[in-house]
């Protein structure tokens, strides 16, 4: 049964042919690529949220190449069995990371990115995926064992709501060094991550491990995908994004930190 829940009533959805219907009669069509979008527009607010297109297209791109991939081995290595929620899954790397090992388990992914869960839709066939915020979490009260959240913001009321007592949460952030020498290219004064203290409230701290290394990007396209998926894009004049145009190819660090939390 899904543990997906009526955005507008709170009550369960169930799936009738190609809709989400609650018991109230609220229904949502099922898209060709197979997610349901469960954002009501009071929810997203009147501006364009998540990522636009050339974010996901940047990303997709750049992650098939496999340039995050110990990362995600390193999550999918802490995932068990059970249900599954990788809240702002993305354009799906991830989430199909955790569907690889765990075939067989039941897992969720929202995003508020209307256009990267379509491209987590054709990744995937066997996750449920929808447009959702992760501060109004379409899933039931204690219905998830493990809820993964990559770089995405972080809600602890409803993070709390959803896991079950005892769920794990696993985080991924990025520390200090992370893409170091990308901004080095760009800014003139770089700055380093800030890293913000691990504790939460209703979570306690059960695992952490950092995750460096180098990796070389090679070409010129790989670098511009790497940059236009990253906030920076959005925040350098045409002066700063010339100087990485004029590059052949660049290695930077990759820096992460991956938190395991238990409900408390």
């Amino acid at each position: 049964m899904s543990i997906l829940i009526c955005p507008v009533c709170r009550e369960k959805l169930g799936i009738s042919g190609k809709t989400y219907v609650c018991p109230k009669n609220h229904s949502f069509d099922i898209a060709k690529s197979g997610y349901v979008n469960l954002l009501l527009s009071k929810q997203a607010g009147k501006t364009v949220h998540g990522d636009n297109k050339l974010m996901v297209q940047a990303r997709r791109d750049f992650l098939e190449k496999g340039y995050y991939s110990p990362l995600r081995d390193a999550i999918c290595e802490k995932i068990k069995d059970g249900v599954i929620l990788d809240a702002g899954c993305g354009e799906g790397y991830y989430t199909a990371g955790i569907s690889d090992k765990l075939g067989n388990s039941e897992i969720y992914g929202i995003d508020i990115s209307k256009t990267a869960v379509e491209f987590a839709g054709k990744r995937k066939k066997n996750i449920t995926l929808a447009t959702a915020s992760v501060f109004h979490i379409p899933v039931a009260d204690s219905s998830c064992d493990t809820l993964v959240t990559v770089f995405s913001p972080y809600c602890s009321d409803e993070f709390q709501r959803v896991l079950k007592k005892g769920g794990t949460m696993i985080m991924a952030i990025p520390s200090e060094m992370h893409l170091w020498e990308l901004k080095q290219a760009v800014y003139d004064t770089p700055y380093k991550n800030e890293v913000k203290p691990y504790a939460l409230e209703g979570f306690g701290l059960s695992g952490k491990r950092r995750i460096t290394y180098k990796f070389l990007l090679d070409n010129q396209q790989d670098i511009q995908s790497l940059f236009s998926m990253t906030p920076y894009y959005y925040r350098t004049g045409q002066q700063q994004q010339e100087r990485l145009s004029a590059l052949e190819s660049l290695e930077t660090t990759a820096d992460f930190e991956l938190l395991i939390y238990r409900k408390i």
